[in-house]
């Protein structure tokens, strides 16, 4: 089932704070039509990069500010409904309802599908429950579940009262879904036919039916029990005589996606088998709904994006979330970070009196827990991205922490032989640059090592290891650091 244009039967379209309502397709092309020679005749809103230009934002935001909301309209009726959004976006968090007001008719269900979360919950929250239905009737169910899982509990219990039957029952569905995951993210709206129908059926099917998905690929071959036993491409069934069965000229092989599976694998599913869509089925293995490769587009951008961000302790790295938020996740890892100083710190601490007696130790020391910390950061990286895309399993841990050995050793005996022979050079001292070249070289084994280890045992105890792993590796490296060459320069008794 999917999730319907809202009848408005002879209603007048809603309005509310934000002045959002809805237009009919049809008036929506007239009105772009209308407003397109206007808008070139000004200039184009895009760059060559498809980037609002600064002079048209600005231009329909003083529009705004004037009160000229019908010059507002017409520069921005011809644009994408994705353009839209970033317009929106762009605006200042206090020009956004006055914009969106001024764009009644224009800011629809498309629009808030392809707008930034954070901003769209802003706005969301200027609307009334009647609205928002209204709105969430309109789009598809993953992007209406999209919209409704971030309200606060009252709030969305509001909207799905407000909703049809048939919308609120699916959204409802959904929403019992864990988040992130295929539950969340399936469309329900999708093509079934039974396996004895002929060709010929599945076509006139296709043609006659007004209930059908606006846009799909495949058609879904299901037995008795609805479970799904082939999918058949579009080009397939038009090739095909009429007369034949269209369980003869399926595909019985196909990617079925359990309905609890969390997105991130989903996306690497679709990488791996390079789907285009898949059959998402429920416990009892009946079909429930399709997953589409535009969907695992935006998936494998945010997954991507996040897991760089988390290394960072960045958090969401959103520029549009809200002040405070961004301020909490972060400090939260600079808290953590500023404890593990305090450790690397205190092993410094230790060597006071060897320190006193060779200043110049002091100069050198952060270079080898500085370089420490590169590779190790190096290392992880390529670790946590190889275990979010399946590439680093238990099938062959044992021979990738070989490999990461054998490039901690290799960089490791080419930085330490620079440094030594640097500092021997400057300082005159190939005592101070054999103990700077070894420790060197025992930071890189220990990066190395702990680059590779330390994401591995995250992930085999269930800890996400893009989120801890950056943490714990520098801490190994700086203490490591400092502890290796100024524990040699003790051992080698070196003073001034």
């Amino acid at each position: 089932m999917r999730l319907r244009q809202s009848r408005t039967g002879n209603r007048r379209a809603p309005t509310g704070r934000l002045g959002v309502k809805r237009m009919s397709e049809s008036e929506n092309i007239a009105a772009a039509r209308d407003a397109a020679p206007m808008a070139q005749a000004d200039q184009r809103a895009m760059d060559a990069e498809d980037r609002l230009r600064p002079e048209f934002v600005d231009k329909v935001l003083d529009a705004v500010d004037a009160g000229d909301d019908e010059t507002a309209r017409e520069l921005v009726a011809p644009l994408h409904p994705a353009d839209v959004a970033d317009l929106i976006e762009l605006a200042a968090r206090d020009e956004r309802q006055g914009l969106v007001k001024a764009l009644a008719g224009i800011v629809d269900a498309d629009v808030l599908a392809e707008m930034n979360e954070h901003v769209r919950e802003a706005l969301i929250e200027a609307l009334e429950p009647e609205q928002v239905a209204d709105l969430a009737g309109q789009m598809e169910t993953d992007d209406a579940v999209a919209i409704l899982e971030d309200l606060e509990e009252h709030e969305q219990q509001a909207v799905l009262r407000a909703m049809e039957p048939d919308d609120r029952a699916a959204i409802e569905e959904a929403l019992t879904y864990p988040e992130e995951s295929a539950g969340r993210l399936m469309q329900r709206d999708l093509i079934a036919v039974p396996e004895h129908w002929k060709v010929g059926q599945v076509i006139d099917y296709l043609r006659s039916s007004d209930e059908l998905a606006d846009d799909f690929w495949e058609v879904f071959v299901v037995n008795p029990s609805h479970h799904p036993v082939g999918t058949c491409k579009l080009s397939t069934i038009l090739r095909s005589p009429r007369s034949i069965r269209i369980a003869d000229v399926m595909q019985r092989e196909q990617t079925l996606i359990p309905v609890d599976m969390d997105q991130e694998d989903v996306a690497l599913r679709f990488q791996k088998y390079a789907l285009v869509s898949a059959a998402v089925v429920d416990g009892n293995g009946r079909l429930v709904g399709m997953i589409t490769v535009d969907d695992i587009v935006h998936i494998i951008q945010e997954e991507a994006g996040e897991d760089v961000l988390l290394l960072s302790g960045a958090g969401d790295g959103d520029i549009n979330e809200p002040i405070g938020e961004t301020v909490r996740r972060r400090l939260t890892w600079l808290v953590v970070n500023l404890g593990t100083a305090i450790i690397a710190a205190s092993v410094v601490g230790l060597f006071r009196g060897e320190i006193s007696r060779l200043v110049v130790l002091a100069v050198l020391m952060p270079i080898v827990a500085g370089m420490g910390g590169n590779a190790g950061t190096q290392t992880m990286a390529v670790t946590v991205r190889a275990l979010a895309t399946n590439q680093l399993t238990s099938s062959n841990t044992q021979r990738m922490i070989f490999r990461e050995f054998q490039i901690a050793l290799s960089n490791g005996l080419v930085l330490g032989a620079l440094i030594g022979t640097g500092v021997w050079m400057v300082f005159g001292r190939g005592d101070l640059g054999m103990v700077i070249a070894l420790a060197m070289l025992i930071n890189n084994l220990i990066a190395g090592l702990s680059g590779i280890l330390i994401p591995v045992a995250l992930e085999k105890a269930n800890v996400d290891p893009a989120v801890s792993s950056a943490v714990f590796v520098t801490m190994m490296t700086d203490v490591m650091g400092f502890f290796s060459f100024l524990g040699l320069a003790t051992l080698w008794g070196l003073h001034a």
